[in-house]
C-alpha cells in the first residue's frame, strides 16, 4: 500500500479569492514504512502573499521570484501522487487549493480524489480523541513526538511530522519490516531472531510454602465473596 503524507503552504486562505499554493511537501509510505522518498517544490505565485500566512510560514515573496510556476510542476507532481492515499491533516484545505490549481490549468487535470484516495488526520483524530485540541501540536505532544524544529509551519517539515503522528496515531509503529536472516533486509528493520535449540534449559522457581498458603488464602476469599472461584476448579 504507497501512501503520499502531503501538506502545502498559501498565500492566504481562500482559493475562491485569488489565493494560490507556494510550497508542496510530501512524503512516501509504504506499507506502513517511511521509505526516504519524498517532494518538495516552492512555487511562484503570480500575486502577493499575506501578511497574516507569511508570519504562519515565513514564506517571502522575494523568496519566491524566480521559483517555477504550477503549471511548470503540475505533471511531475500528479505522476508522485498519483494512486496513491494521501494523508492530509485538514484534507479540505489542501485539496481545495490542489483542485483550484489544477482547474486553472483545464479539465485534462480533473480533481484530485480522480487520481488518489484521501484521508484526513484532522477528521480521524477528532473521532479519535474528542473535545481535545487535535492540531498538529497537540497530537505531537499526545505522542511524544518531537517536534521542537518547528518554529514555522513548512510543507516537507509538516509532513515528516505527520508521517510520525499518523503511524502512531494508527498503530504505534513508524518503521517495522519482518526479514529473514538473509542479509538483505533494511539495516533498521527489526528482525525475528530465533534461540537455538541446545540453548540452557530455564530454571523453574516454584513458590514457597508460605507463597501457596497466601494463594490459597486468596483463592477461599475470592470463592466466599462470589460463591465460585475458577482457579480452584483448575486446581483440583
Amino acid at each position: 500500500m504507497r501512501q503520499i503524507v502531503l501538506d502545502t503552504e498559501t498565500t492566504g486562505l481562500e482559493p475562491s479569492q485569488g489565493h494560490r499554493i507556494i510550497e508542496i511537501g510530501c512524503v512516501e509510505i509504504i506499507d506502513r514504512k517511511l521509505t526516504g522518498n519524498h517532494y518538495h517544490v516552492y512555487i511562484q505565485p503570480d500575486r502577493e502573499v499575506d501578511v497574516e500566512a507569511f508570519e504562519v510560514h515565513g514564506i517571502s515573496n522575494e523568496f519566491l521570484a524566480g521559483k517555477p510556476r504550477f503549471a511548470e510542476i503540475a505533471d511531475e507532481f500528479l505522476n508522485f501522487i498519483k494512486g496513491a492515499e494521501l494523508v492530509i491533516h485538514n484534507a479540505a484545505f489542501d485539496v481545495g487549493f490542489i483542485d483550484h490549481e489544477f482547474a486553472m490549468l483545464g479539465k485534462q487535470y480533473g480533481r484530485t480524489q480522480d487520481h488518489c484516495g484521501v484521508v484526513d488526520t484532522l477528521l480521524m483524530a477528532r473521532k479519535k480523541h474528542p473535545g481535545q485540541k487535535n492540531n498538529l501540536d497537540a497530537l505531537c505532544r499526545r505522542y511524544g513526538i518531537d517536534n521542537s524544529h518547528r518554529d514555522l509551519h513548512g510543507a516537507l517539515l509538516d509532513s515528516e511530522i505527520l508521517a510520525d503522528v499518523y503511524l502512531m496515531m494508527t498503530g504505534g509503529q513508524t518503521a517495522l519490516m519482518l526479514h529473514g536472516g538473509d542479509g538483505d533486509g533494511d539495516e533498521s528493520a527489526t528482525e525475528i531472531k530465533r534461540l537455538s535449540a541446545d540453548r540452557p534449559r530455564l530454571r523453574v522457581v516454584k513458590a514457597s510454602e508460605e507463597e501457596m498458603s497466601a494463594h490459597n488464602e486468596k483463592l477461599d476469599s475470592i470463592e466466599k465473596s462470589s460463591g465460585a472461584c475458577l482457579w480452584k476448579q483448575l486446581d483440583g
